[in-house]
């Protein structure tokens, strides 16, 4: 029968698990999208100027640059003084033509009663039936032209043409405007981002690629961490090059946040190339050198290498690797 130390013992190392089996990732060339980057700008598909519908003198603007304004919101109010006097005149006008139809009234009321008694002729009621009509046509003519003046009267508010931000405002209260001038100009949106890139790269870009947009500047505040660069689409590349530059739109998403007109940082897709790409965990640095483990016939061994950018494929991320790695080497994964 077996001593009690040695069963203690088979038991203790039964207890011990076995070192597991390092995994291992075999290095092939993967061909990933050359990226360039360039300067994007803001723009505003439409910007629609409000203009001034009549002439005169501005009396207040209630808008800034920047302000936010929904269609048909007052912008300024604009005063001509000459229209108040053309109000009091058809309202003058309009007065005394009433009275003339008071009193025309009053007469066919008058000459239709001797009618009616045999005092008084036919043709006299119909000369006072027509001078009738004639006035009642003055009164209506008379009442529409105040309704002009009325008009143009409430036309002196500018308003919004458009729903967006206000860009610019070039006039202060107290000038003088003429009717058509701009007030104010508007962008309405949809924002995108202007690319102007180098002759050289008009066969490499098309439209549906994707490209990475960079942070604001900003918007990154001094103990806020930097954010993560968002995708794009190009949706639209212009035939016509223009001074040697080729013209393309990006559209990205909460792009309506930015400054129109301002500049960020855009990388786009200008061709491709064959790389070597390992894990991260791959990799590890001593001494200041970075080394990689591979598994050979001899064994394994530490290889340094010389590492390249970060790249996102499907797989997960990536290290590219420069040198220091071939085609088909294992590397031993930690």
């Amino acid at each position: 029968m077996p001593k009690p130390s040695l069963l203690i013992c088979a038991a203790l190392l039964a207890a011990v698990p076995l070192p597991a089996t390092a995994a291992e990732f075999v290095v092939t060339p993967t061909v990933v999208a050359e990226m360039k980057a360039v300067f994007g700008q803001v723009e505003s598909r439409t910007v629609v100027p409000a203009r001034a519908r009549i002439g005169g003198t501005i009396r207040s603007i209630r808008v800034s640059e920047g302000s936010e304004v929904n269609e048909g919101d007052v912008i300024a109010t604009v005063v001509d003084d000459k229209i108040a006097l053309e109000r009091q005149a058809a309202d003058a006008q309009l007065k005394a033509l009433q009275s003339q139809l008071q009193n025309a009234q009053k007469d066919y009321d008058r000459i239709q009663k001797l009618l009616t008694q045999g005092i008084a002729t036919q043709s006299s009621l119909d000369a006072l039936r027509t001078q009738l009509d004639v006035i009642t046509n003055h009164v209506v003519a008379a009442q529409a032209s105040k309704a002009v003046v009325e008009q143009r009267a409430r036309e002196g508010e500018t308003l919004a043409p458009a729903t967006g931000r206000v860009l610019t405002v070039p006039m202060t209260p107290g000038s003088v405007i003429m009717a058509g001038e701009e007030v104010a100009r508007i962008a309405t949106g949809p924002y995108y981002l202007r690319l102007s890139l180098p002759e050289r790269h008009a066969s490499e870009i098309k439209e549906g690629d994707t490209v990475l947009v960079g942070e604001r500047s900003l918007t990154r505040s001094l103990s806020s961490a930097p954010s993560q660069a968002r995708q794009g689409t190009i949706a639209k590349v212009y035939p016509e090059i223009d001074n040697g530059r080729v013209i393309a739109d990006v559209e990205v998403a909460d792009v309506g946040d930015y400054f129109v007109n301002e500049r960020t940082l855009v990388s786009i897709p200008v061709g491709k190339r064959s790389v070597l790409l390992v894990p991260p965990q791959a990799v590890k640095t001593l001494h200041g050198v970075d080394y990689v483990r591979i598994s050979g016939a001899q064994g394994e061994i530490d290889v340094a290498v010389i590492l390249g950018e970060a790249i996102e494929i499907g797989d997960g991320p990536r290290i590219e690797i420069l040198s220091g790695l071939r085609d088909g080497d294992k590397v031993v994964l930690p």
